[in-house]
């Protein structure tokens, strides 16, 4: 049985996009695993959003802090905050 070329091969799951939703909105994924992340999101209203609210979070919080980035242990820390209430 042969996929067709429109079919994404490798499902990402909603809970894998959770621990990539960082990386993707940094532009650190390679691009095979940034595809997935975008195919899933263009699939997943509820992953949609949830990477909408983490880039506007972000946003605000950076434009808090003069413009710096948010810290390895701060970034953690919210990416927890957002997975914790997402229930």
């Amino acid at each position: 049985m042969t996929e067709s070329l429109n079919e994404p091969v490798d499902h990402l799951a909603c809970n894998e996009l959770v621990e990539l939703v960082t990386a993707f909105l940094e532009g650190a994924l390679d691009p095979a695993t940034e595809r997935r992340v975008v195919d899933h999101i263009s699939l997943c209203d509820g992953c949609d959003l949830y990477v909408d609210q983490i880039r506007q979070t972000t946003d605000v919080l950076a434009g808090l802090s003069g413009g710096q980035p948010l810290s390895p242990a701060d970034r953690d820390r919210l990416r927890a905050a957002f997975r914790d209430s997402s229930g």
